[in-house]
Order: structure tokens, then sequence, then C-alpha cells
């Protein structure tokens, strides 16, 4: 079977099977046992399935997704995180869009505890909309704040997606992780900027109201024991990656015990806040394992086919310039993103991806941030946008789909702006990762 005839027809089945409800990681599973049979026949293909699953599980750095995991989980459900919006509100004082700024922020502090959008967004919609509401803040205002700050979770360190982009794709998880810190920031400080420079030229979309005056000592002192601790433990997991003084998984181990630790001090460790961040890190982990597993099982059968190679070939055969590759690439994921998952995108493009970025001596890490940047973009774009639902599910009836959707559009055009400024500038993405070298 030619290659090219075997890429249309494994994504065909792989197509079926999805429209007919079964779970990506297992469709792919089944493709792969089908196609493996086929290419190798039943015996040695499944020999090679199991083989090259066992391989690729049984890696050391891959114990960073539960640690990682279980760290977001226990400081989600024990409610430290939440007293941190207290915290953060003394902070911000009168500025114009007060709330929707302390929702960016404050986000972003969830995000990179918890590599979680659908944990952000939830959390968030449940805790600050209905006040923004209450004090007349217009539907903008507070629904693409919300959803744009819960999409935060998959360019900040301990994102979960992108250690499984470094798995997947076999790129440096540490170097993936570290690389997320500037773009991250980035894009917070890009988002808290709009919503200011708007609500100030137009301040009835975000109607100032009076706040409570708090002494600096007050600020200071619940500043110190209430956001410092989880800062401080965030700032040690990056660093001790960043300097190379521990791995990620031992980093990821650190932040765990650090977390657990924060918990049992702040007297909030209770047995269902425990079971449901077991339950929690559980299900998230296993879900994310069995995929790279089927993940392995494809890459084996593109190298069985010649498939990589003739992609390879095809596109360093192209007379367009190599950017432009990139771009299309990265188009396809997004064009991909507003129909499946990002992790399921992940599984099918990473191990073609990846070896075309590398053939066309561009930097893995550079692409993989971008990469990262465009699977956010589908959270937010109809018509599977999974913050647009998940923010509807946390508004009131009377919210409808349209509302959210449009108030979604001005940051799905900032990450474009974003990714544009990445490609121009490579080094916000490689900065990082090439000093801790």
């Amino acid at each position: 079977m030619e290659w090219w005839l075997f890429l249309i027809c494994f994504f065909g089945l792989l197509m079926v099977f999805m429209f007919m409800g079964m779970p990506v990681a297992f469709s792919f599973l089944a493709v792969n046992f089908i196609f493996i049979t086929y290419v190798m026949g039943f015996k040695p293909g499944m020999n090679q399935i199991v083989l090259s699953a066992y391989d690729s599980l049984a890696k050391f750095p891959l114990t960073t997704i539960p640690l990682f995991v279980i760290m977001g989980e226990l400081l989600l459900h024990s409610g430290l995180v939440v007293k941190t919006l207290d915290v953060l509100s003394k902070w911000l004082g009168r500025i114009p869009g007060r709330l929707s700024v302390l929702s960016i922020i404050s986000g972003s502090f969830f995000a990179a505890l918890s590599g979680s959008s659908i944990a952000n967004t939830s959390m968030l919609g449940t805790v600050l909309a209905p006040d923004m509401r209450n004090r007349g803040y217009h539907n903008s205002m507070v629904l693409g704040p919300i959803m744009a700050s819960g999409s935060l979770a998959v360019i900040m360190p301990h994102s979960s997606l992108a250690v499984l982009l470094g798995s997947i794709g076999k790129v440096s998880i540490g170097d993936l992780l570290i690389a997320t810190v500037v773009p991250g920031v980035l894009m917070t400080a890009i988002f808290v900027v709009y919503i200011m420079i708007r609500c100030a030229k137009n301040p009835s979309l975000a109607p100032a109201y009076p706040i409570e005056e708090s002494s600096w000592s007050d600020r200071i002192r619940s500043l110190t024991f209430g956001v410092m601790p989880t800062a401080l433990l965030i700032l040690a997991t990056v660093l001790l990656i960043f300097f190379g003084i521990a791995t990620p998984t031992e980093s990821a181990a650190l932040g765990a015990f650090g977390a657990l630790l924060l918990v049992i001090m702040y007297r909030a460790l209770t047995w269902e806040v425990l079971l449901k961040s077991i339950k929690g890190t559980l299900e998230i982990s296993g879900m994310i394992l069995i995929i790279i597993a089927a993940s392995s099982a494809f890459t084996q059968l593109l190298a069985f086919t010649g498939a990589s190679r003739g992609l390879l070939n095809m596109a360093l055969g192209l007379e367009i310039p190599s950017l432009l590759i990139i771009v299309i690439m990265l188009l396809i994921v997004v064009f991909l993103d507003s129909c499946i998952d990002p992790i399921s995108i992940m599984m099918i493009t990473l191990p073609v991806y990846i070896p075309m970025v590398i053939a066309l001596d561009y930097d893995p890490i550079w692409f993989g941030i971008m990469m990262l940047i465009c699977l956010d973009l589908g959270n937010l774009t109809p018509p599977f946008g999974l913050l647009l639902f998940v923010m509807k599910g946390v508004s009131p009836p009377e919210v409808t789909m349209k509302e959210i959707t449009l108030s979604a559009v001005p940051f799905v055009s900032l990450k474009v702006m974003l990714i544009i400024l990445i490609m121009m500038i490579p080094e916000i993405a490689t900065m990082l990762p090439s000093l801790g070298k």
C-alpha cells in the first residue's frame, strides 16, 4: 500500500470510530491494531504494539504528569487558591475593569497550579461572574476575560498539554515547561492591558464601584500569608528545572509534597479533599498515558509504511518558503481544533510534525509553544470550543451562546497576535531554555 493511501485509510477509519462515539484513545488503539495486523501480521503486530506501548510509558519523565496534576488538585479542592482572590483584589485598587483584570491575574495564578483550562474557567465563572454581573459589568467584560484566563492554563508552567506534547513529540519536557514562562506572562500582560484600555475608553462596560480600602500593613500581611507560600512553591518548581538542580519529575515531586504540606499547614486537609484530589489525578493521568501509548503505536506504523519519510520528502520538495510550511501546519491545527479535542490533535499530528520541523531546521521548542497556543485557540472557537460550553454551563440561562462566542473573539485575536510575534521573534519561546543550558 502506498504511504499516502495508508494515511487516507487510517484517518478515514479513525473518523468512523470517533463518529460512532468511541473514545479517541480507544479509537486510536483499535485502528492501530487493525493496520499493524495488516502490515506485520497478527502475532508480530501485537508484539509490536505491546513493546511500543511499554517503551513509551516506562519512562521516568512521564511521572511528571500525575505529580503535577495532584499538586494542582490538592490546592484547588482544598480551597487555598480561592483565598488568593481576596488578596489579589486588595492590591488592584481602583483600576479600569477591576474585576475583569482580577479574573485574568488570578486565572494566570491558578493556571500555573492546575494546568487545566476547564477547572480554571468553571471556578472563576462560579466565583467571580455573579459579582461582576451584580456590579453592572457588560457580558463582554464578564464572559471574555474569564474564558481567556481559563485558557492560560495551556501556556503556563505545569501545563499538562506541554508535558504531553513533549512526550509524544520526543521533545525535552523540562525545556518546554520553562519555555512557557515568557509567553504565558506576556499573554497575561496583553490581556490586562487590553481590558484596561477598553474599559478606560468605555467605562460603562465595567462601572466603577466603592471598594473597601485596606492599609498597606493589611495588604502585605495578606500577601505574605495568603499568596506567598503558594507562589514560592510554583516558583521553586520552575527554578529547580531552569537551573538544572532537579529533573522535571523531581521538581514535580517536590511540588506535590509542598502542596500537601501547605494544605496541612492551613488545616484544609480532609478525607473529602484527599479523595477528590486522588480521583481527579487518576482520571487525568490515566487518560493521558493511554493516549501516549496509542500515539507510540501510530509512530511505529508511520515508520513501517514509509509515511514519515514520504511526508518529509513531500514537505522538503515543496517550492515554498519553509516558514510558510510552518504556518500551514499551524493552520491545520487550528482547523482540527474546531472539530476535535487538543489531545487527539497532538496524537494525530505530532508524530508527523516534529520530524518535519527538525528537517526544516527549526527549533521544536519554538514550534511546540506556537502549537500549544494554537491548540488553546480551539478552546475558544466555535463550533466545538470546549471553554464556550463550560462558560455556558456556569452562566445564567439568559446568557446565549452567541454572546459567549462574541465575547471570546477579541481574546482569540490577541492570541493570534502573540503567535505572529513568537514566529517573528523566536527568542520569546527559546530564550529561557537556552539560558538554562
